[in-house]
């Protein structure tokens, strides 16, 4: 049995307002090519960088959050190596001294983040390679990890923590399909517990999806090549999508290949000696972290671990709840009968994870700035109070979603106002029991099953308005008769 071992190499262009060491825009949703360029990321000989401080301080924040060592000093060196896209002959990088060492996320060992500038962009169209050069130069972070990982799975969920926490930082998007975000595997298989074996890297995983069978495939054809007697080299290989498979791509250079040495152009970094990134006042920078939000709303409003994690596993989602739960802890509310706050909150995650969930899920996208949390909690509200019936409360938040307003004027106007009436609802009973003769018979006949049939096609009678409760007890009286 082979044990695979795995260690991702991730890069993440950082937001900022200019480019890593000049002042074009970095701006990645330009789509007209080469409009955010200036001689210094055309490499115009003379040119000389200057490093971006918010670059800096992103990395300095991340460092802080995954427990990680911030460098005293640090440097960039030049990472020398011949491609259309680097237009220097070399891309200026970190090697010896990382701002960032060690480390950990989601139960994973960092190796060290590192600061460098991105590349420009080649497309190859009729025969011809063009180059964008709008995306060189813009600040980007590469962070490695210790090859502690041993499945697919669990290098999906390393990759998909760090997109929160960047988004949560306010870092990055990190977008797997703009290539704010790209991720590389290294990948080895090996019978020795604890042991190595030839390492082969799969570059420029554009989904996390790709990631988890990328890595699944290699470990596959590493396993099955070793078996039959073969032997792994040490490589590049792409992900072919559309044939779910690795492919060659060139063997793999070493560090040595690259013939690092310090940046002369650019000043050595000291920073422990600027004020602005000492450690508490980074650390008093730094939002509630995904991992502690997580913890937070298992622990103070009892939610499942799965509900706590989807609604903390995105930062606009996870703001929008807490919003709902702010607006539910009015204090110029009047407090409903017989439900707690934390009864409230419990019942308006469940609707964001199951049923405002589903009405995204059918959208193909979650646009929580188009929901006020106001009138989500109002909508929690009447149906804790029983305004609204469960299958009411779920038209309704269709039609916030659809198109907003106010909970309580859409139910009245849809007429999904719960009615507890018992003179109004029974005429519908009657009605209803008129047409249900078989089921009529079955529940005077000991069928249990019967009374919850004959309660949803009350229900269905009074278009979901009827109080479920008193439906069964108008029901059971008129049967019983």
């Amino acid at each position: 049995m082979y044990r695979p071992t795995i260690g991702l190499e991730i890069h993440a262009e950082l937001r900022t307002k200019t480019k890593m060491f000049c002042d074009s825009k970095n701006d990645p949703d330009e789509t007209r090519p080469n409009v955010n360029v200036c001689p210094v990321c055309l490499a115009h000989p003379g040119t000389l960088p200057v490093a971006n401080r918010e670059a800096v301080r992103h990395m300095v924040r991340i460092g802080t959050a995954i427990g990680g060592t911030i460098a005293d000093f640090s440097e960039f060196d030049r990472k020398s190596y011949f491609y259309p896209d680097i237009p220097k002959g070399y891309q200026i990088s970190q090697y010896a001294h990382p701002i960032v060492s060690g480390g950990s996320l989601a139960g994973i060992a960092i190796t060290r983040v590192h600061l460098e500038e991105d590349t420009a962009r080649s497309s190859h169209e009729g025969g011809k390679s063009l180059v964008d050069f709008n995306r060189a130069g813009i600040p980007l972070m590469e962070l490695v990890t210790e090859p502690v990982i041993h499945d697919a799975e669990t290098a999906g969920r390393f990759a998909r923590e760090l997109q929160l926490l960047l988004r949560t930082l306010g870092a990055g998007e990190a977008n797997l399909e703009k290539g704010e975000m790209r991720i590389e595997a290294n990948v080895s298989v090996s019978k020795e517990e604890g042991a190595f074996g030839t390492k082969v890297e799969i570059k420029n995983l554009n989904s996390f999806r790709s990631v988890e069978r990328a890595i699944a495939y290699e470990v596959e054809r590493q396993a099955a090549l070793l078996e039959s007697g073969g032997a792994v080299s040490q490589e590049t290989r792409g992900w072919n999508e559309a044939k779910q498979e690795t492919f060659h791509q060139r063997f793999k250079e070493g560090s040595a290949d690259y013939r690092y040495f310090p940046e002369p152009d650019l000043p050595k970094l000291y920073l422990a000696e600027i004020p602005e990134f000492a450690s508490e006042e980074i650390k008093a920078s730094l939002p509630e972290l995904p991992w502690e939000r997580r913890a937070r709303y298992a622990r103070d409003y009892t939610l499942k671990e799965s509900d706590a994690a989807y609604l903390a596993g995105d930062a606009a989602r996870a703001a929008f709840f807490d919003a709902v739960v702010a607006a539910l802890t009015d204090t110029k509310l009047a407090p409903l009968e017989n439900r707690s706050l934390t009864g409230l909150v419990a019942l308006a995650a469940n609707y964001v994870v199951s049923d405002l969930a589903g009405i995204y899920a059918k959208k193909g996208s979650e646009d929580y700035a188009a929901l006020h949390a106001d009138a989500f909690a109002k909508l929690i509200r009447l149906a804790a109070a029983g305004e609204l019936s469960s299958r009411g409360a779920k038209d309704v938040l269709a039609l916030l979603v659809e198109k907003g307003g106010d909970p309580e004027a859409i139910a009245k106007e849809h007429g999904l106002v719960q009615v507890h009436d018992e003179g109004i609802l029974q005429e519908a009973v009657k009605a209803m029991i008129a047409l249900e003769e078989k089921a009529v018979a079955e529940y005077r006949a000991g069928k249990a099953a019967a009374l919850q049939y004959l309660i949803g096609k009350g229900m269905q009678a009074t278009k979901g308005a009827g109080n479920p409760a008193v439906l069964k007890d108008l029901i059971q009286k008129e049967l019983d008769s």
